[in-house]
């Protein structure tokens, strides 16, 4: 790809690094082999990720960043407008000699611009080019490339090297511990086999296969594997994982609402496989390795599918499929053609292709 810039970015001369993170859980999973790239690039600098707080639990045990910066603008016009100015302020007073902006969006530039950072690197996107002093410019082929190398094609745009291309995730001993007294609460022991649920999706319902079938699942699996069935998802998930637990004849833990990002992640970790549809949750159980099937329907499982060889995806092929589309304006049967029976013969070949007991 292209780089536009009148001047090069001397190594030596960069110590402070400013990392504006994507806003969706699963694009900031998808970042974390950029961070370990820029490390590698500029080891003896500090680097700074500035993130919404519902991503920092992803980012901030990370061992290639030194601090976190948080910007949570709210509702409303006036606090938004507070916390930008208070976030341009604050890194006025930082001096970042880099901003590197994984955020698409013109506010990123805009932030990194008037926050008075010397060198500004972004894909040439949503009109911010003139606020950048490095703009990356997509080709076709990037655009078409998996989230992972999208985020590193800025990356390796200006000659820095990715050794790792696989997302990774890093926990503190506090949600360890904090999973761990979780499952002994609800009777589970290091022997249990642990089947998680993710049925929701932050995107849209278009993405969410029917509750009912996960259901469907759940028993059978409870029933011929003696598994524990968990579900996750955020507050706003609550009601879809209460009805999947009335429709199961064997009640699930319920943990829709209930944990933070970070018990989640460690919770998600002990799984011994999950079930998920294209969401930032089958993102985090991908960058643990924990073996899992994928539901795909409206979205592109090329450009935003589960990056581990221990995935397998179940989607069929029509030809409004990948439409992208928050909510499905037709019969939606890219995802209601997807049978239970069909997803618990992958589950079952990737249970016994991973040696799982």
């Amino acid at each position: 790809m292209q780089v536009r810039s009148r001047n090069e970015i001397p190594a030596g001369e960069v110590e402070k690094i400013l990392v504006r993170a994507p806003n969706w859980v699963g694009d900031a999973v998808l970042t974390t082999p950029c961070l370990a790239a820029l490390r590698k690039a500029f080891p003896h600098a500090q680097i700074t990720v500035l993130a919404n707080p519902w991503v920092l639990p992803l980012i901030v045990n990370h061992p290639a960043i030194d601090r976190t910066m948080v910007i949570d603008k709210g509702k409303g016009l006036v606090r938004s407008t507070r916390e930008l100015i208070r976030i341009i302020s604050h890194l006025r007073n930082e001096r970042f000699d880099l901003a590197v902006l994984f955020q698409n969006a013109f506010e990123a530039a805009v932030l990194a611009s008037t926050g008075g950072a010397r060198y500004r690197i972004g894909y040439n996107t949503d009109g911010r080019g003139f606020l950048l002093t490095h703009k990356v410019v997509r080709d076709g082929h990037i655009l078409e490339a998996h989230q992972v190398e999208y985020y590193l094609g800025l990356i390796e745009a200006m000659g820095w090297r990715a050794e790792n291309r696989e997302p990774s995730l890093f926990l503190n001993d506090g949600d360890i511990e904090s999973a761990s007294r979780m499952l002994s609460s609800y009777g589970i022991a290091n022997y249990h086999f642990i089947l998680g649920f993710n049925p929701g999706a932050a995107y849209g319902s278009a993405k969410r296969w029917p509750e009912e079938r996960f259901a469907v699942i759940g028993d059978w699996a409870a029933e011929r594997w003696n598994a524990k069935v968990m579900l996750f998802g955020s507050s706003a998930e609550r009601d879809i994982g209460l009805r999947i637990s009335q429709r199961m004849h064997h009640t699930p833990i319920n943990l829709c609402g209930l944990t933070t990002l970070g018990q989640a992640m460690a919770l998600i970790k002990r799984c011994n496989l999950f079930l998920t549809n294209d969401s930032g949750l089958m993102h985090i159980a991908a960058a643990f390795d924990v073996p899992l099937v994928a539901i795909f329907g409206p979205t592109n499982h090329v450009t935003t599918g589960p990056r581990s060889e221990n995935a397998a995806i179940v989607r069929h092929d029509f030809d409004c499929s990948p439409c992208l589309k928050e909510v499905c304006p037709l019969d939606h049967q890219c995802m209601l053609s997807i049978e239970p029976k069909e997803v618990w013969e992958e589950m079952d070949r990737l249970k016994r292709v991973a040696h799982l007991t």
